[in-house]
């Protein structure tokens, strides 16, 4: 080929290519958007409309045949019936629904079983009956004051202040490395405490993937706290309890931690938000925590879903 013709086949091919990309600028610039962004991939490419095809409703789900139990229908539809409704205020705080604490009941209960099922109220009559009440299987705000009672008096902070009496402040508290405490935060404890702890974690990440995947979990945002420094806080959130908060917090017996267990959109670790506390409950953290930190010394304030207090020593 002679350089004559290579020079006008380049010439040809570069205007072919200007050609090209003003087509290309056209389409980009002209489809609808905002100025500025470049249109999606969908819009330039678009296809003909797909006909939504028809969903079937999802049903009940199946009760396995362990938690279907003649002899309780009623008391499982009772408990159907009131498990989204029921107005109680079993923390002094107005509530509406108990799904919040069903996996608490089940684990105090002894049952897989859902709450609207026999099985469960079958199991919540055994526990009513062991426990001087009568065992009728249905779940109410006596019944749940009668089990919240017993969870309670697990916390040896709770026992201690029953007679009015507020624990001293440890004298020996040690700090937690850096990657224990939430989002890096320096947090202390008792050397017990906090090695009781470190077991806990260790056996929780190797038995559940799920805990082990997110670094968050388990992780300590609130340990040991001064009094002058629950104090400070209560006035400077305006969150005071009372008094109590500042004057005879569980924190201050270098005893007690606030360990990530999840949080819903929205809301923060440590937020006691309904639908935060419910999303808390659901987690696989939690569970794990509800039916295996008590081999590890650790018991929940039920209440907080995060909270949970060491029951080595006395506070």
């Amino acid at each position: 080929m002679k350089l004559r013709d290579v020079r006008g086949f380049l010439q040809a091919l570069a205007i072919a290519g200007v050609l090209l990309g003003i087509v290309f600028f056209r389409v980009t610039s002209c489809a609808p958007g905002q100025p500025g962004v470049e249109a999606p991939l969908g819009r330039l490419f678009a296809q003909a409309p797909v006909e939504p095809q028809p969903v079937e409703p999802v049903g009940p789900q199946p009760v396995s045949a362990e938690c279907r139990l003649e002899g309780w229908r009623t008391a499982a539809q009772a408990n159907a019936d009131s498990l989204p409704t029921l107005n109680w205020a079993p923390f002094g705080r107005a509530e509406t629904g108990w799904e919040i604490y069903v996996p608490l009941v089940q684990h105090e209960i002894r049952t897989r079983c859902p709450a609207n099922a026999e099985g469960f109220a079958a199991a919540l009559a055994s526990w009513q009956a062991a426990n001087g009440r009568e065992p009728d299987g249905v779940f109410g705000e006596a019944v749940f004051l009668a089990m919240k009672s017993v969870v309670q008096t697990r916390r040896e902070f709770v026992r201690y202040t029953a007679g009015g009496a507020c624990p001293e402040t440890p004298d020996l508290i040690t700090a937690a490395r850096i990657e224990e405490g939430y989002g890096g935060k320096q947090v202390w404890m008792r050397p017990r405490a906090l090695a009781a702890y470190r077991r806990m974690v260790s056996a929780a990440r190797a038995e559940v993937p799920e805990i082990a995947a997110d670094p968050r979990n388990l992780s300590i945002f609130s340990g040991y706290r001064s009094p002058s420094a629950d104090a400070a806080r209560c006035q400077a959130e305006g969150n005071c309890d009372g008094v109590v908060r500042a004057r005879c917090s569980a924190h201050r017996t270098g005893l007690a931690a606030d360990m990530y267990v999840g949080q819903a959109p929205g809301f923060g670790p440590d937020s006691s938000a309904d639908p935060n506390r419910l999303f808390m409950t659901r987690t696989a953290t939690y569970r794990w925590l509800l039916a295996n930190a008590g081999r590890f010394g650790f018991v929940n304030y039920p209440f907080e879903p995060w909270h949970w207090e060491w029951t080595g020593e006395a506070p």
